[in-house]
């Protein structure tokens, strides 16, 4: 897409002086464990929401949200605090009540001038989410930021940073969904559930698992210079007929009976990604994605489990093998992905983290994170359902995005930067 949105109209907003909102009510004090899921993704996560309603104008927008951000963040207060790091080293939440950081600003054209916001384009969509001038690290990002932009139109965006080491998707969503119900005075849904030591590490540790999602794997394709090429974006929709036919494609030779869509679409994506990137044939290459695991762990994570209850799961294979064996090969390696998380999985990578401290390796992986299973166009602040909501920006170069998309949410909507030699052979090998 290009900066200026669809009709050669450059987005400008003109942004308003921050100021903090604190909860409407006095809240706990003192520091908030997070678990060791959420120090492993403590990456600001950038979304917008665009509304527009037929019979409300966005006067009262501004107003009518931070209003209902004062009252959520009473039930979510920690996410009014600051990121410090712990007398262990781990990042860990001073709940001070400082509030979170809200912008009004305003832009000089209509929603519909934007142009395709269906995919991230960090350029124009980036001006609709406040970024902290100089902040040099995640602890000098407040966890919580918001920005409301009122358009022409009548229409207003709502633009939020949000520390995926506070929410994860689920998380993120019910927390966005229940402060529109706040906004139209109603009560909680789903209460957040705080208390996050429930998944504190064993003791002593008890690392049961190999763990390659932690895995360096060396680049002996050097895609390091092919990346220095231009970076494109694409989307590439999936409806329910396409979808289809690609489980068709992964079961005909027998060789798995069924397959969810997802592991469908990720083994297509993942051969498609290391063949338009040439990757060597011994090159080896990961695939890396989240499973939700509050129905995984024994007992079960609580209803409105406030944090990141996804665990990173994985799957390892040469390019080689990826390429010259049928969908099948590839679906089959996903599907194992998939059952081996279990309960004692998931202790284990916390506890990996609680020996080892290590991060999840990048390096020639392909992360697929799943947002068409949240359901953020549901959310309602008083202006009806969203038009739009999705990512800004993807947050690095390895990652692609499956977000839900069309009418009743069916279709999938598959997004990625790639160098721009290799976007022109993946969208040919989109063509099913």
């Amino acid at each position: 897409m290009e900066n200026g949105g669809k009709n050669g109209i450059e987005l400008v907003v003109k942004q308003g002086v921050p100021t903090l909102v604190p909860p409407a009510e006095e809240t706990k004090k003192g520091l908030y464990f997070l678990s060791n899921l959420d120090q492993n993704i403590a990456v600001i996560v950038r979304t917008i929401y665009c509304f527009k309603s037929e019979e409300r104008g966005n006067e009262a927008s501004v107003e009518v949200i931070k209003d209902a951000l004062s009252k959520v963040l009473v039930h979510y207060y920690p996410a009014a605090g600051r990121l410090t790091i712990s007398a262990e080293g781990k990042l860990i939440v001073d709940c001070s009540g400082e509030g979170a950081v809200f912008v009004e600003a305003e832009a000089n054209c209509t929603i519909a001038e934007i142009g395709d916001n269906t995919k991230p384009d960090p350029v124009t969509l980036g001006k609709l989410v406040y970024d902290i001038p100089g902040a040099k690290n995640i602890l000098e990002i407040p966890p919580l930021v918001a920005q409301v932009t009122k358009f022409k139109c009548g229409g207003f965006v709502l633009g939020l940073g949000m520390n995926h080491c506070m929410f994860d998707g689920l998380a993120a969503m019910e927390f966005v969904n229940s402060w529109g119900e706040t906004a139209r005075g109603l009560p909680l849904t789903v209460p957040p559930f705080l208390d996050r030591t429930i998944l504190t590490a064993r003791n002593p540790p008890k690392i049961q698992f190999p763990h390659s999602e932690f895995a360096e794997i060396e680049d002996v394709s050097n895609t390091f210079d092919l990346y220095k090429e231009e970076i494109l974006y694409g989307s590439f929709c999936f409806d329910p007929e396409k979808l289809e036919e690609l489980k068709s494609k992964a079961t005909e030779d027998g060789t798995v009976q069924s397959c969810t869509k997802f592991e469908a679409l990720s083994a297509f994506v993942w051969r498609a990604r290391s063949k338009a990137l040439k990757l060597s044939h011994d090159q080896e290459t990961k695939l890396l994605f989240a499973v939700d695991g509050r129905s995984r762990f024994e007992p079960a994570l609580p209803q409105g489990y406030c944090g990141n209850g996804i665990v990173l799961t994985n799957s390892l294979c040469s390019a080689g093998e990826l390429i010259e064996n049928p969908l099948s090969f590839t679906v089959k390696l996903v599907q194992e992905a998939v059952h081996m998380v279990t309960n004692s999985y998931m202790r284990s990578a916390m506890d990996y983290f609680e020996v080892t401290r290590a991060r999840p390796s990048l390096a020639s992986t392909l992360l697929i994170t799943t947002w068409s299973r949240l359901s953020f166009y549901t959310t309602d602040f008083g202006w009806g359902q969203p038009l739009l909501s999705g990512p800004v920006v993807l947050p690095e170069k390895e990652v692609i995005l499956f977000l839900c998309h069309g009418k009743e949410r069916k279709s999938v909507n598959v997004l990625l930067g790639l160098p721009a030699s290799a976007m022109k052979t993946f969208e040919e090998l989109m063509q099913i």
